[in-house]
């Protein structure tokens, strides 16, 4: 008899303690005291997440209009409300290419030394032009280049009157005296010989 008591107690006690298991594991009902700038939506947003406890929590209150809540009223806020919804997002299995840059060349440059300015000296009463080619065509065309060809009045390589080099026929004082003359007359050797094609004399 006492082995047959012992089953049944036992047995009734291990119901007990496995119904005060689930009591503990069940979810209950929340209170919620309406705030300023509540609404229904924003207390199932609070408790789910999202808008479907709206319903919910209308009928659990016997709330009519679902647009009317009061501030300071208590809800009671159903027990799914408190289970945290969960999504799992799927790893992420899109292939991101890596941007493939491409090097420009370096553009080379070619220095360029800045030009240097060079003052020019004012010319002087004689001048000798550094066209000596159309002196010496002048030359040539006058006299065949010699310094002792005469020719009536005109004298030397350059058949000057003999006025102008005042009896002096060396080859030192043509030279002095065609450059003044033609500097003085001309401004160049290039403008005598251009006035000497033009007119067979200078």
């Amino acid at each position: 008899m006492n082995s047959i008591k012992k089953i049944v107690l036992g047995t009734t006690v291990a119901a007990g303690a496995t119904a005060m298991f689930v009591g503990t594991t069940a979810h209950a009902d929340e209170v919620y005291t309406v705030k300023a700038g509540d609404s229904l939506s924003k207390i199932s947003q609070k408790f789910a997440g999202d808008n479907s406890l709206i319903k919910a929590i209308a009928e659990q209150n016997s709330i009519d209009d679902i647009n009317r809540i009061f501030v300071g009223e208590e809800l009671t806020i159903p027990a799914d409300a408190s289970s945290v919804k969960t999504t799992e997002v799927a790893p992420t299995t899109e292939k991101v290419e890596t941007p493939v840059v491409t090097e420009t060349p370096a553009q080379e440059y070619t220095y360029v030394a800045p030009v240097e300015t060079v003052e020019v000296a004012p010319a002087t009463a004689t001048v000798t032009t550094n066209s000596n080619s159309a002196k010496e065509w002048i030359a040539q065309k006058e006299s065949g280049g010699s310094y002792t060809a005469t020719n009536g009045r005109y004298i030397g390589r350059y058949q000057l009157d003999s006025a102008y080099l005042n009896g002096d026929y060396s080859p030192a004082n043509q030279e002095r005296v065609v450059e003044e003359y033609v500097a003085g007359r001309y401004g160049s050797w290039d403008a005598a010989k251009a006035f000497w094609l033009a007119n067979g004399w200078y």
